[in-house]
C-alpha cells in the first residue's frame, strides 16, 4: 500500500481506523500487515480473493511466522477487507491460529530486590519499581504525569489513563514506592527537568516522556548487573507483582482489578506459577507409609 496507485486505499483505511479510535501503534501495525500481504500478492490488495488470503496464511506458516504474528495479520486483513472494502467474502479465507499458552518466568522477591538495586540511577530505579510495585505495563509507566500520583493519605493510588484496551484504572501506591517517587521528584526538580504538570519520567528533552525502549534498556542493564541469568523481560516485573501478591494470599479478584484484566481467566494463570502456593500443598504421596527401599 505504498505506491501511488493504491494510496487512496491506504488513506481510506487510515480514516476508517481513525474514526474507530485506533491508536497510532495499532494503525501502524495494521497498515504494515496489509503492505506485507500486498508484497506477497504482487497486485493491489483489493483484487485479492479468499483463496489468495488462504495462500498468504500458508506462506506465513511456511516461513515460520509465530501464531501471534499470524493472528495480527488476520486482524488487520479482516479490517481492511471487511470494513474498508466492505467485502465479507474475503474473510472466509482467513482463520485465527491457536497460540500456545506459556507460563511466565518469575523472579523471586530477592532477585527483584537485586535487580532494582542495580538500576542505573534513581530515575530508572523509580520507574522499574513502579512496574513491580504497582504492576504497571512499560507503556503505562512512561505515560504517567506527576499529577497522576495521588498521595493523599486516604487515597494513595496511581491514576492510569488509557491503559491497554483504552481503559482508565487506579493502581496501588504503597508507601515505600511513594518515598522513592518523592526522592526522584526532588532530584529531578533540582536538576530542572521536572516541568510543571509534566511527565513523571521526562526523556532527554523534558517536553517528551521517557520511551519504553529506554526503560527496556535500563531493565536489561540492571538484570545483567544483578547477575540474573533467567530469560526475563521488563514485563516480567508485572508478572512478579501478580505472582508475589498471590503468594501473600491476596484475593485473586483483587489482583484482577489491580492489573486491569477484563477476564479472571487471564489473572488465574498466575496461580500456576506461585511457588509458595504450590509448596503449601501436600502431595498424596506424603500421606503414604513408606515401604522398604528395593535393591538398586
Amino acid at each position: 500500500m505504498t505506491n501511488g496507485n493504491i494510496s487512496p486505499l491506504r488513506r481510506r483505511m487510515t480514516e476508517d481506523m481513525t474514526v474507530r479510535g485506533f491508536t497510532a501503534g495499532t494503525q501502524g501495525g495494521y497498515l504494515a500487515a496489509v503492505e506485507n500481504f500486498t508484497a506477497f500478492f504482487g497486485r493491489s490488495p483489493d483484487q485479492a480473493s479468499a483463496e489468495d488470503l488462504r495462500r498468504y496464511q500458508l506462506h506465513m506458516r511456511s516461513i515460520g511466522a509465530s501464531a501471534t504474528s499470524m493472528n495480527a495479520a488476520v486482524s488487520a486483513l479482516r479490517f481492511f477487507f471487511g470494513v474498508t472494502l466492505g467485502r465479507g467474502d474475503a474473510q472466509v479465507g482467513m482463520t485465527t491460529v491457536r497460540e500456545p499458552r506459556r507460563l511466565p518466568v518469575i523472579l523471586s522477591p530477592e532477585e527483584v530486590r537485586r535487580l532494582l538495586d542495580a538500576a542505573p540511577g534513581l530515575k530508572y530505579k523509580a520507574a522499574l519499581s513502579l512496574a513491580y510495585g504497582a504492576g504497571l505495563r512499560a507503556s503505562e509507566v512512561v505515560s504517567l504525569k506527576v499529577s497522576d500520583i495521588d498521595s493523599d493519605s486516604e487515597r494513595m493510588v496511581i491514576r492510569v489513563e488509557q491503559g491497554k484496551g483504552r481503559k482508565d484504572r487506579y493502581a496501588m501506591l504503597p508507601p515505600a514506592l511513594l518515598d522513592l517517587l518523592r526522592a526522584w521528584w526532588l532530584a529531578a526538580r533540582e536538576r530542572g527537568v521536572m516541568l510543571p504538570g509534566g511527565w513523571l519520567f521526562p526523556g532527554q528533552n523534558p517536553v517528551n516522556p521517557l520511551t519504553t525502549r529506554q526503560l527496556n534498556r535500563a531493565f536489561h542493564g540492571a538484570k545483567a548487573a544483578a547477575g540474573i541469568d533467567k530469560r526475563v523481560s521488563l514485563h516480567t516485573l508485572r508478572h512478579c507483582f501478580a505472582t508475589h501478591l498471590l503468594e501473600q494470599k491476596v484475593d485473586i479478584r483483587v489482583i484482577q482489578v489491580l492489573l486491569g484484566h477484563s477476564k479472571l481467566d487471564t489473572t488465574a494463570r498466575y496461580a500456576r506459577v506461585a511457588s509458595a502456593t504450590l509448596r503449601a500443598v501436600k502431595s498424596p504421596l506424603e500421606h503414604l507409609s513408606p515401604g522398604p527401599l528395593p535393591p538398586a
